[in-house]
């Protein structure tokens, strides 16, 4: 054996401390990156669309106030988020062992002003959210009187029923609005019904297409560029009515009604569906909303007459006074 120990078998790099080449550390770190990139760039989004991050182009005058709030919800998030992720990569530089050479770094138990920040902060952030949505909830589900259209969207396992609740004839004289079928809803509801409202309806099932696109469920016709209130009566179990670029839903519960309001902005057929897991046959309750003008709307109404379907069907359960879904205690 040589004295300087020359001959010995030498370790490869990498093993027992020899630093190992950076190089497969970059090429995956490339790798990497250009993986993030095909990411972002092959979802199929636009310049136009990036901005409603992931929402669909609002359809009614009532949808830019939800996606507004959306986007401020994700700006806010993103704040945060760029503020975590900085202070994690400047603990990282900044504090890494490498740097400061000591094993144990100086332990402090507390630091007021970090402690306040960190419990003050998160407040304020709820406390603006929960005021711009507050904000907004009131003026989506403020109500009017006296609406153009109101329309009766009855859920039911496991499909769709609307009772357009108008004046199809034109006569006064021939008023359902005190049927049996729409016991469900509230006395304080029906106040928005038009004089005269004999109504006509329709009704669907799972299996049904849309004769233009063929796209599943029955389909709900809307004037465009007129208020339509939709109040929601459910047969059975607790349904959720959500039309998709109308960005708005709301549940559809047995015993309790729900309403709310939309004008439609933009003629063409979109897409609905039930947004609350409601049974075996969930992935079924799929509907159309069709948004035509008002004289084409009119005439759809009067087909349905003619059809022969007129009056309305079963709403659903009736409600229980003002307090809604209470049990009562019998002795």
């Amino acid at each position: 054996m040589s004295p300087n120990g020359s001959d010995l078998p030498h370790r490869p790099p990498g093993v027992g401390g020899t630093p190992m080449s950076r190089r497969p550390m970059r090429r995956k770190l490339q790798q990497a990156l250009a993986a993030g990139l095909v990411l972002a760039t092959a979802t199929g989004c636009t310049s136009k669309d990036f901005p409603r991050l992931g929402m669909p182009t609002p359809v009614t005058d009532e949808a830019p106030r939800i996606l507004s709030l959306w986007q401020g919800s994700w700006a806010a998030a993103l704040a945060v988020g760029v503020l975590v992720w900085g202070l994690i990569v400047w603990s990282i530089v900044f504090h890494r062992r490498s740097r400061t050479k000591v094993d144990v770094p100086p332990q402090t138990r507390y630091n007021m002003p970090i402690e306040a920040l960190y419990t003050v902060a998160p407040i304020i952030i709820v406390a603006v959210l929960f005021y711009f949505t507050a904000r907004d909830e009131t003026k989506l589900l403020a109500t009017t009187k006296k609406p153009a259209h109101v329309v009766n969207v009855v859920g039911f396992q496991w499909s769709w029923g609307f009772n357009y609740i108008e004046d199809v004839d034109g006569k006064a004289s021939t008023s359902s609005t005190g049927a049996k079928e729409l016991s469900a809803i509230p006395d304080r509801m029906t106040e928005s019904f038009p004089k005269g409202a004999d109504g006509v309806y329709t009704v669907g099932t799972p299996g049904e297409r849309n004769p233009q696109n063929g796209n599943p469920g029955p389909t709900l016709w809307l004037p465009k560029g007129e208020k339509v209130q939709f109040i929601l009566t459910s047969r059975d179990v607790i349904h959720s009515f959500w039309v998709v670029p109308f960005l708005m839903k709301q549940d559809v519960i047995p015993g309790h009604v729900n309403r709310f309001e939309v004008t439609p902005n933009k003629e063409g057929t979109f897409m609905g569906k039930c947004a609350e897991l409601c049974g075996v046959d969930h992935s079924r309750m799929l509907f159309n909303v069709k948004v035509v003008s008002p004289e084409r709307y009119q005439k759809h109404l009067e087909d349905l007459a003619k059809k022969g379907q007129t009056g309305y069907i079963p709403s659903g359960t009736p409600t229980t006074g003002d307090a809604k879904n209470a049990e009562t205690n019998n002795p």
